[in-house]
Order: C-alpha cells, then sequence, then structure tokens
C-alpha cells in the first residue's frame, strides 16, 4: 500500500514539474520578456523568484493583444498595461495607463473643465468640425473664435466676443466649439444661458443661494452667456446681477463672451427698457454704462447663414 501511495505522489510531483518546466519555457520564450532580460542581463535565480510575476505580465499582455475595449478589459487593474522593472535586484512587476484609458481619463477630465447651466448638452459637446463654413459671415466667426482661443489669458487679458444674428445660425454651437477648444488648452470655461440664470438668481433669494451663484458665473475664468437680450428685464437684473458681473470681470480682465439675437444697439435699447414702462433718461445711462463695457472688451461678430434647427 505504501509503495503504491509514493509511487503517485512521484507520478504527480512528475506531472507538476513537467508542468511547471513548461510554463516556465513558454514564458520565457515570449519576446518581451526575452527583451526585458536581454536589456537588464537578469540571471536565472532572478527569473525564478520573479516567475510569478513574469506570467502576469505575460499573460495580461496578452489580454492588451486582444483588447475587447476598455470596459470589457479583463486585467488585474482596468485600462493599465504591465510594465516590468527591477527593484533591489528583482524582478518587479509595474502598471500604466494604456492609451484606451489615458483618451478616456482625458475626456474625463476635459468635460470637468466646461460647466454648464440650462444649455443643452450636445452643445457642450460641439467641436470646430462640426462647424460647417458655409458662408463668409460664418468663416469670420470661426476664424475669430480660433483668434480668441489662441490669445485667451484669465486675468491678463479680458477680451472676448460678441456673436449676434437671427435664430438657428449656430451661434450658441460656435460658442460650445469654443469651450471644448479651451478645455484641451486646460482652460476652465462656463457656459450659461442668461434668461434661465436670471430667473434661477432671483428664486436663489428666497433660498439663499443667491450669493454662492452668482460667485461661480461670475468668477469662472472664461464665461460664455448665452442669449443675452432674451431675458425679461428689469432694473435688478441689469444693474445687481449683469452690470455688477460685467464689472467684476473687467476688474478682473476675465473674458466674457455673449451671443444675442440683438446687434449692440438694439442691445442697449433692450437694457434701457424695463418692466415699468418706456425708456426713462436714469436707466439709459446705466444701460450705455453697462454696453460701453461690452464694446471696450469684445470684438463684434454678426454672424448670418440659414436657420439650422428649422
Amino acid at each position: 500500500m505504501e509503495s503504491i501511495e509514493r509511487a503517485l505522489r512521484s507520478f504527480q510531483d512528475t506531472r507538476l514539474g513537467n508542468r511547471f518546466e513548461q510554463l516556465s519555457k513558454d514564458i520565457l520564450a515570449n519576446p518581451r520578456i526575452q527583451r526585458f532580460i536581454g536589456e537588464y542581463s537578469i540571471t536565472n535565480e532572478q527569473v525564478q523568484r520573479g516567475l510569478n510575476d513574469l506570467f502576469q505580465y505575460k499573460k495580461q499582455w496578452e489580454n492588451c493583444d486582444n483588447c475587447p475595449g476598455l470596459q470589457a478589459c479583463p486585467n488585474l487593474m482596468k485600462g493599465y498595461q504591465p510594465r516590468l522593472s527591477l527593484y533591489r535586484q528583482d524582478i518587479h512587476l509595474e502598471y500604466q495607463k494604456c492609451s484606451l484609458k489615458r483618451k478616456e481619463d482625458d475626456r474625463k477630465k476635459q468635460a470637468s473643465l466646461i460647466k454648464s447651466l440650462y444649455i443643452p448638452k450636445e452643445m457642450t459637446h460641439a467641436t470646430f468640425d462640426d462647424v460647417h463654413e458655409d458662408n463668409p459671415s460664418r468663416t469670420m466667426a470661426v476664424a475669430k473664435a480660433m483668434e480668441f482661443i489662441v490669445n485667451v489669458a484669465p486675468g491678463e487679458n479680458g477680451r472676448g466676443l460678441y456673436v449676434y444674428g437671427p435664430f438657428g445660425v449656430g451661434k450658441t454651437f460656435l460658442m460650445g466649439a469654443i469651450a471644448n477648444e479651451l478645455a484641451d488648452r486646460q482652460v476652465n470655461t462656463m457656459i450659461v444661458y442668461a434668461p434661465d440664470f436670471f430667473r434661477e438668481l432671483k428664486n436663489g433669494i428666497g433660498d439663499g443661494s443667491y450669493q454662492e451663484k452668482l460667485d461661480e458665473v461670475k468668477k469662472s475664468p472664461v464665461l460664455i452667456l448665452d442669449d443675452i437680450g432674451a431675458e425679461t428685464m428689469s432694473n435688478w437684473v441689469r444693474d445687481d446681477i449683469l452690470g455688477a458681473l460685467l464689472q467684476f470681470r473687467m476688474m478682473e480682465k476675465l473674458p466674457t463672451l455673449f451671443t444675442s439675437n440683438f446687434d449692440l444697439d438694439e442691445l442697449e435699447y433692450h437694457l434701457s427698457y424695463t418692466q415699468r414702462g418706456g425708456v426713462e433718461k436714469m436707466d439709459q445711462l446705466k444701460a450705455k454704462r453697462i454696453m460701453e463695457r461690452i464694446r471696450h472688451l469684445n470684438d463684434v461678430i454678426d454672424m448670418k447663414g440659414e436657420n439650422k434647427r428649422g
């Protein structure tokens, strides 16, 4: 009986030994591992101590060579590729992000650099590749936008853009493309739909969130006020919100960009006409003061074209 048990153990040890030997051969035959061994003059003793790390390295690179995509990545650390190094004369397995993981992280980081309030999400994902330069005014708008992006320097240069034109010609879409390009350059941008923002601030007086909301917008490195002029004008909106916001940004040299259906003269009249009815001299003066800031700090773009939303 004892001889049979001894024979079985010997048979099992032999099988395990053969399997281990074959596994070792497979690992050492791997071209990447061979290059590592040759580059660092790895000894057999070091190989034996690091065999498990070499096995994991080989296995996970096989996963990478047959990549099923980031979400289905079967590696121990999803989105990470193994790397071999020497640490205190022992083989050490490290991990670094793969190209798909880097792209995904860059996308998330870019998204975090663009904040939006009341703006459709598709607008914040726009790129200049999506902006069709199908008429001279649109071509000029894109050129001015690219010039702004190249020269933008929040805190040093407060110049912005004032883009006006009919409904549906792509003004907001252009601003989304600007925001994405700025995100690529690590510049924080906030896009705000002005009418809803002003309404939200009014509601914020009651729940105590008014100042916090206003500060977040007015301190953004680059601010885009979309559809200025579409709001219901009042003394409070003009003087306490828009006027104060633009004054702060002018003093801090923070660029502000606008889109509007109004040209500058039409916007000035809109700012002068409050819910009290008519246009009073004091309202005209306050509107003119705001418009002086906008005219002084913004390049004006008259954007024409077909209604692309129709």
